[in-house]
C-alpha cells in the first residue's frame, strides 16, 4: 500500500510568476544575503491546503528556496511549515533532466506524487519513469509568466482521485 501522496511545490514561476498578475502582492525579502522581490497571491495557499486536505496528501517544498520557503513564502500564503526536498546542484544530468529531478526521485521513494514546477519536461518524466522505486506521479508544468492556476490544482485533484491514491481511512 502507498503512503500519503505528496504535493511537491516550486516557488519561482509557480507561486511567484515572472510577470505581473492581478491579485498578487509584492514582497521584499533577503535570503542568504541576496535581496529578492516576490509576488505572491494568498489564494494559492488556500488552494494548496484545500487540495492537500481533499486528497489526504502532504504538501512539500520542491524549490531552490529550500528552508527559506518556510520563512518567507509559507507565512505570506497562510501555509504551515512544510517538509523540504533538499537540493544540491552538483548532480550531472543523465537524460537532460533538470538538476532537481534526481533529488525528487530520491525524496519521494515509492510514494505517489504531483509535482508543480515550471521546469518539468519530457526528460524529467523519462528520468522519473526509469528511476528504480519511483511510484506513479503527475508532472504539472506551470507556465512561469502566469504561475499556478485553479486549473492546475483541479488537474492534480482529478489525477489523485481517479488514481485512487487519495482514498484512505
Amino acid at each position: 500500500m502507498y503512503g500519503r501522496p505528496m504535493l511537491l511545490v516550486d516557488v519561482d514561476g509557480v507561486l511567484n510568476p515572472f510577470s505581473s498578475q492581478p491579485g498578487f502582492r509584492r514582497y521584499e525579502c533577503t535570503v542568504g544575503g541576496e535581496h529578492y522581490t516576490v509576488h505572491l497571491n494568498r489564494e494559492h495557499g488556500s488552494w494548496l491546503m484545500e487540495l492537500a486536505v481533499a486528497t489526504r496528501s502532504e504538501l512539500v517544498w520542491a524549490t531552490t528556496w529550500e528552508d527559506s520557503a518556510n520563512e518567507w513564502i509559507a507565512p505570506r500564503l497562510g501555509l504551515p511549515q512544510l517538509p523540504v526536498v533538499p537540493f544540491a546542484r552538483d548532480v550531472p544530468s543523465e537524460l537532460g533532466e533538470m538538476f532537481k529531478t534526481p533529488h525528487v526521485a530520491k525524496y519521494v521513494g515509492g510514494t505517489p506524487f504531483v509535482w508543480f514546477d515550471d521546469h518539468v519536461f519530457l526528460e524529467d518524466e523519462e528520468y522519473l519513469r526509469g528511476y528504480q522505486g519511483v511510484s506513479d506521479f503527475l508532472l504539472v508544468n506551470i507556465e512561469p509568466r502566469r504561475g499556478l492556476t485553479r486549473e492546475h490544482v483541479e488537474m492534480a485533484r482529478d489525477w489523485l482521485s481517479l488514481s485512487g491514491f487519495s482514498q484512505g481511512p
